[in-house]
């Protein structure tokens, strides 16, 4: 059985977050399992975003102490098959 493909998912209310899940669904509940309930308006909010948006945004994500994560980290969260978040809004850290 083939397994699908990943996809990114860009969230901008009511916080940002950019996730990495093979479906919306599963992107909606990694959003609400770590970034935000659910206020109803979160399948209107979130969009499925092209690979280069995702790897340009992405490399513009900094960690918890505040550092720009690497081009082999980038790379590595990008291309795994792990379903994630990605990025989230900082004044949520």
């Amino acid at each position: 059985m083939e397994e699908k493909l990943m996809k990114f998912f860009e969230v901008n209310e009511p916080y940002s977050a950019l996730i990495k899940a093979r479906t919306k669904e599963k992107a909606m509940e990694i959003y609400t399992d770590t970034v935000a309930d659910d206020d109803g308006n979160l399948s209107n909010e979130i969009t499925e975003v092209t690979d280069l948006y995702s790897a340009v945004f992405h490399s513009r994500t900094v960690d918890h102490n505040g550092k720009q994560l690497s081009a082999n980290e980038v790379f590595e969260q990008l291309t795994n098959d792990e379903e994630m978040l990605l990025s989230m809004d900082q004044s949520l850290l």
